[in-house]
C-alpha cells in the first residue's frame, strides 16, 4: 500500500537557512506575520492532511477511477470528503488575495505545500490546482463584478475552475481552434464547440464548475491573434451569485488514460453555452497564459511530488526486503550478519538508485523554492528583475522537474524489481501518474523551445547572466566550489555560443532546446547543492545533506558535460530526412 509522510525538516531548512526567507518577508508588510513558528505549524498541518486524509485515497482512486454516469462525472469514493477537507481548511487559496478569501501566503511556502498534496494524491489535487489557476486568471483580467462573484467561491472551494483550450484537430497549435462565441444582446456570448483533454471538466465535488474557454468571435483575425477568453459556468449564477440554471454544455466522454484515473479528463461539448468575456476581445491567449504560467510551476511541483512519494516507497522497501549479500562493509552497517540474506539497501547499486532519487528530489525542491521566491519578490515588491527571473525559471521548473520526477519514479520502481511491476505495491501507479506531468501545459519540448527562444536568445542571455552573476559570489562548500565555478563558466560559454550561432542557424535552437534546458537545470542544481552542503547543520540531517551533495557532484553533475557536448555538436543530423 502506498504511504506518504510529508517532509517537514527539509522545507524548514530551505526556507530559513538556504534562502533566509525571513529577511525578505520582514520587508513586506503583508508577509511579516509568517514567522518560523507559524510556518512550521502550517507545514505540519498540511503534512498531516496530505498523509492521513488525501494519500489513503490514492490507490483506491486509481482502481475505481472517475466515471461518466447519466451525463455527469462521479469521482471515486472518498474524493468528495477529502476535497471538502482541502476546501474547508483554506488549502486551495493559499497564496490567494485575502480581499477575496485567500490566505495571502507567500508562494515560496505555498509551493512546498502544493508539493505535499501532489505527492499524496495527484488525481485528487488536480481538481484543486486548476481552481487556483482560474482564480488567478480572473483576478488578473476580470472586471470588478467578475472578481467579486467568482473569486470568493473559487478560493473557498465551493466552486472549482477549469481551463478549456485543446481541440482534437489542433493540439498545442491553438491558432487552429474552431470554437465560436456569438455576442448576445444582453452582453453575454453563446459559446459552441468541442474541447478535449479537459482536466476536471466535470465532477460531483462542488456546486458549480467555472470553465475558462478559449473561443473566436465572429470578427476574429486568423491565428492566435483572434482568440478570446470566456467565463462559462456550469450553472449560470443568478443576481445573488447562487448557481442558477444548468448551462448548455456537458461532458461527452472521459478519456481512457495511462494514469491519473481518479482525475476526470473530459471531452466537453459546448452547445451555445452562456459565456462572459474575460479580458479584452482577441486577447484571450495572453490572458490564459496568466493561468498557464501558474499551472506550469505547479505541474513542476507535481513532478517533484511524484519523485518524493516514489522515493519514500523505495527506501522503505529497500530497508525491509532481504535479497542476496552485499559487500561486507555495507553488511556490517545495515544487516543482521546471521541472517540468510541482507536487505536491499546493503547493495551499492540499490544505494545508487536511492541516492539519485534523493539528490534530484531534494535539489528539485530547492529549485522550486528559488522560483517561488522570485514570484514573491515580483508580486509583493513590484521587482521587475524578479519578474524576469520568474519568467526565466518557470519553463525550467516545469520541464526539468517533471522529467526528473518521472526518472525518479521509474528508478524507484526498479528498486522493487518484479514487485514494482504489479499493482499491489502501488509503485507502478506512481510511474503511470507521473508521466502526464511531462505533457501538461505544453509538452516539455515546447517548454524547452520557449525557454531557449523567448527567455534566453531574445535578450542575448541577459537575464540568465544576471542570475549567474548574483549566485556566483555566494559561498558554496569548499569541496564543491571548483565544480560549481566550472559549471557556471560552461553555461556562459555554451549560451554565448548559442546566441552567436543561432543568428546563422535558424534550426539550431529547436534542435538543442531540450539539452540546453537540462544543462541549465543541472547547473543550478549544482549551485543549490553546493550551498546546501555549506549551510547544513552539524546533526544527522546535515550529515545526510552533505553526503547527498557529495553523491550529486560525483555521479549526477557529470551529466552536464555530456549535455554541453550535445548542445555544441553539429546539429545538421537533426534535420536529416526521416523519410
Amino acid at each position: 500500500m502506498l504511504q506518504y509522510q510529508a517532509p517537514i525538516r527539509d522545507p524548514e531548512f530551505l526556507l530559513f537557512d538556504l534562502f533566509r526567507v525571513q529577511d525578505t518577508w520582514a520587508g513586506i508588510p503583508s508577509l511579516q506575520a509568517f514567522t518560523p513558528d507559524l510556518v512550521r505549524a502550517v507545514l505540519e498541518e498540511a503534512g498531516r492532511l496530505a498523509g492521513n486524509v488525501v494519500a489513503p485515497l490514492n490507490q483506491s482512486g486509481d482502481k475505481e477511477g472517475a466515471r461518466l454516469e447519466q451525463g455527469g462525472v462521479v469521482t471515486p469514493q472518498g474524493f468528495a470528503a477529502a476535497f471538502a477537507a482541502l476546501a474547508e481548511g483554506g488549502w486551495l487559496g493559499l497564496s490567494g488575495n485575502p480581499l477575496y478569501g485567500g490566505q495571502g501566503m507567500p508562494k515560496a511556502l505555498a509551493g512546498l505545500i502544493e508539493e505535499m498534496f501532489w505527492a499524496a494524491n495527484t488525481s485528487l489535487f488536480l481538481y484543486g490546482t486548476l481552481t487556483v489557476g482560474a482564480a488567478i486568471c480572473i483576478e488578473a483580467h476580470g472586471t470588478p463584478e467578475q472578481q467579486a462573484l467568482y473569486l470568493p467561491k473559487l478560493y473557498a472551494g465551493e466552486w472549482t475552475g477549469v481551463m478549456a483550450l485543446t481541440e482534437s484537430h489542433a493540439g498545442s497549435d491553438l491558432g487552429l481552434m474552431r470554437t465560436r462565441a456569438e455576442p448576445q444582446a444582453d452582453g453575454s456570448y453563446r459559446v459552441s464547440g468541442t474541447k478535449i483533454f479537459i482536466t476536471s471538466g466535470d465532477h460531483d465535488m462542488a456546486s458549480n464548475i467555472v470553465h475558462l474557454v478559449l473561443a473566436r468571435l465572429p470578427d476574429a483575425p486568423p491565428g492566435t491573434r483572434g482568440i478570446s477568453l470566456f467565463i462559462v459556468p456550469k450553472f449560470v449564477p443568478d443576481a445573488a451569485g447562487k448557481p442558477g440554471p444548468r448551462n448548455a454544455f456537458a461532458p461527452g466522454a472521459l478519456e481512457h488514460k495511462m494514469g491519473i484515473h481518479g482525475s476526470a479528463t473530459c471531452v466537453m461539448n459546448y452547445d451555445g453555452a452562456t459565456g462572459y468575456l474575460l479580458g479584452a476581445p482577441h486577447q484571450g491567449l495572453a490572458a490564459m497564459f496568466t493561468m498557464m504560467n501558474y499551472e506550469r510551476l505547479s505541474v513542476g511541483l507535481q513532478g517533484l511530488g511524484a519523485g518524493e512519494i516514489a522515493g519514500q516507497q523505495a527506501l522503505r522497501y529497500a530497508r525491509e526486503r532481504l535479497q542476496g549479500r552485499g559487500p561486507v562493509s555495507e553488511r556490517i552497517a545495515t544487516s543482521d550478519r546471521a541472517a540468510a540474506a541482507d536487505p536491499l539497501i546493503a547493495h551499492p547499486d540499490v544505494r545508487r538508485m536511492l541516492l539519485t532519487v534523493r539528490a534530484l528530489t531534494e535539489g528539485g525542491r530547492a529549485f522550486g523554492l528559488m522560483a517561488g521566491m522570485a514570484l514573491d519578490r515580483a508580486r509583493h515588491q513590484q521587482d521587475a528583475a524578479a519578474e524576469s527571473r520568474a519568467e526565466l525559471l518557470t519553463p525550467v521548473a516545469k520541464a526539468f522537474l517533471t522529467d526528473r520526477g518521472f526518472e525518479c519514479a521509474v528508478m524507484a520502481q526498479q528498486v522493487f524489481g518484479g514487485h514494482g511491476f504489479v499493482r499491489e505495491w502501488g509503485v507502478e501507479q506512481l510511474v503511470r501518474d507521473a508521466r502526464i506531468a511531462q505533457i501538461y501545459e505544453g509538452t516539455n519540448g515546447i517548454q524547452a523551445m520557449d525557454f531557449i527562444g523567448r527567455k534566453v536568445l531574445r535578450d542575448g542571455g541577459a537575464v540568465l547572466y544576471a542570475l549567474l552573476d548574483e549566485l556566483a559570489p555566494q559561498p558554496v562548500a569548499p569541496a564543491h566550489a571548483a565544480v560549481v565555478a566550472d559549471a557556471f563558466t560552461r553555461l556562459r560559454r555554451v549560451t554565448s555560443t548559442l546566441v552567436t550561432r543561432s543568428a546563422a542557424e535558424p534550426a539550431l535552437p529547436g534542435a538543442v532546446a531540450t539539452d540546453y534546458l537540462d544543462l541549465v537545470g543541472y547547473t543550478l542544481l549544482g549551485w543549490l547543492w553546493g550551498r546546501m552542503a555549506a549551510l547544513a547543520p552539524d546533526d544527522e540531517f546535515g550529515a545526510a545533506k552533505r553526503q547527498t551533495a557529495d553523491f550529486f557532484f560525483a555521479r549526477l553533475m557529470p551529466r552536464a558535460l555530456a549535455l554541453e557536448a550535445s548542445v555544441l555538436a553539429d546539429q545538421r543530423s537533426v534535420a536529416a530526412s526521416m523519410g
